[in-house]
């Protein structure tokens, strides 16, 4: 049975012999021949060269051929910023000050485009027994990058916009989607990060219908779907399933048991959710290898797929995420591998700032990293707008816990789910993106 056999297999619900396994590659295959981010994202026969050789290594059941979110925004005419160890970011919202519907769509010969279904192409024949997977931006993330975070305002004071909005991104994703199966695809994807910044009464008022419309398309058209959301979207799960898709990917911030009890209900497959930093990025092979079996354990064959919690940083170690495949391929060798073996504690102090005696209000944004996640961005913007309110009075930290000591303090501030804002060392929302006002009474009530 080929990889892609598992994989749509799984998709059907069946019983399978071993877990699927899909590294979310994203820019982290540009280690594996050199290339920058930038690079791999602009260059198709870079980024070809890049998922074959990862192919090769990772043997995964599945892949992603491009993990980038604005490739859409940028041809609807958001302004990019670019990195060597990420994808670009949004860096301005061509509707930010203007509450309107657009009307282009995206075309086979719209920026990156041409690219991206060319390297598909190329990817499909190079790649025939592993299933292939056309991400591209969902509906409520790319209504954001046009609209800036005024989308959340709009959710409250002009629903009926944002009602229209989601309508003309849905036609968007739609419209790439065709583009992908043509290409080749055997998965349609929908990435969505800001879904778990919302309630389900606003998913069911805002996203339900747009979703609903989008998955029902994709079964039209004979092609199975993944609804994929990151940050602690367990409350968000069942209205999820309710839309219609074949599998749901999670992140970290979910756990994964008491989700696939929810999944399994409406026969959804769940996807997920090795820790990104912990053991993808800090971690050694040993712990990768540790997380993948106590996934593969604790979760079972059925309705299951394997995969870490996002797209992998840039910088995470190649032979753990071989360890993780090793551990899909053969779990009772690996299990002897690593019997025993138990992962050392980080041993970093950290000084925490004297929270009582801060003349000022410290706003501290608890992040993965806002240059690769869509909801960490879109909070540290809006932290970073409470310096245009209160000048001086107001100091904005990212704490990205990419970097070791800021696991520390997380731990510290007992922070569990990402993003988070904290204000003056105490926790003010979880998960969730505050609309201008809320965060300025916050800022107010800390000041």
């Amino acid at each position: 049975m080929t990889g892609k056999d598992l994989i749509l297999k799984a998709m059907s619900n069946e019983e399978l012999p071993r877990v699927p396994w899909v590294p979310y590659t994203g820019v982290q295959i540009g280690q594996l021949t050199g290339y920058t981010a930038t690079e791999l994202l602009r260059d198709g026969d870079k980024l070809l060269e890049s998922l074959i050789e990862a192919e090769r290594q990772y043997h995964p059941d599945g892949m992603p051929v491009v993990f980038d979110l604005q490739v859409e925004a940028e041809v609807l005419g958001c302004e990019l910023k670019w990195a060597d160890d990420s994808p670009p970011t949004v860096s301005g919202h061509p509707l930010a000050d203007e509450a309107a519907v657009p009307t282009a769509m995206p075309t086979k010969e719209s920026g990156r485009i041409p690219m991206i279904l060319d390297v598909m192409k190329r990817f499909r024949k190079a790649a025939p027994e592993t299933a292939l997977y056309g991400l591209s931006c969902g509906p409520f993330t790319l209504a954001s990058h046009l609209r800036s975070t005024n989308i959340f305002m709009d959710m409250y004071d002009n629903p009926e916009y944002v009602g229209e909005l989601l309508e003309y991104c849905t036609d968007v994703f739609l419209t790439m989607a065709d583009f992908y199966i043509e290409a080749g695809m055997d998965v349609i994807a929908p990435v969505d990060p800001l879904i778990s910044q919302i309630s389900p009464d606003a998913f069911e008022q805002f996203m339900s219908k747009p979703y609903k419309r989008l998955f029902d398309a994709l079964r039209e058209r004979g092609t199975v779907s993944s609804f994929f959301v990151c940050g602690d979207a367990t409350k968000n799960i069942e209205v999820m399933c309710q839309t219609g898709p074949d599998c749901i990917g999670i992140d970290e911030n979910i756990d994964l048991a008491a989700a696939k009890e929810i999944t399994d209900r409406y026969d959804v497959v769940i996807s997920g959710n090795i820790q990104l930093t912990v053991v993808m990025l800090l971690g050694n092979q040993r712990d990768a290898m540790k997380a993948a079996l106590e996934k593969i354990d604790g979760i079972g064959k059925t309705n299951f797929i394997l995969a870490p919690g996002c797209d992998m940083p840039y910088n995470t170690p190649p032979e753990n995420v071989i360890g993780v495949a090793q551990a899909v391929q053969d779990p009772d060798a690996t299990r002897k591998l690593i019997e025993g073996y138990v992962k050392e504690d980080l041993d970093i102090e950290v000084e925490m700032p004297d929270y009582a005696n801060l003349d000022h209000a410290l706003i501290e944004v608890l992040t993965i990293d806002s240059a690769t996640c869509a909801a960490c961005g879109y909070m540290t913007a809006a932290a970073q707008d409470m310096i245009e309110e209160f000048g001086d009075s107001v100091e904005v930290v990212e704490r990205k816990i990419l970097e070791p000591e800021n696991l520390v303090r997380l731990e510290k501030l007992g922070v569990a789910n990402l993003p988070t804002i904290a204000i003056n060392g105490e926790v003010k929302f979880i998960s969730v993106i505050p609309n201008r006002e809320e965060l300025k009474a916050a800022v107010k009530d800390a000041l």
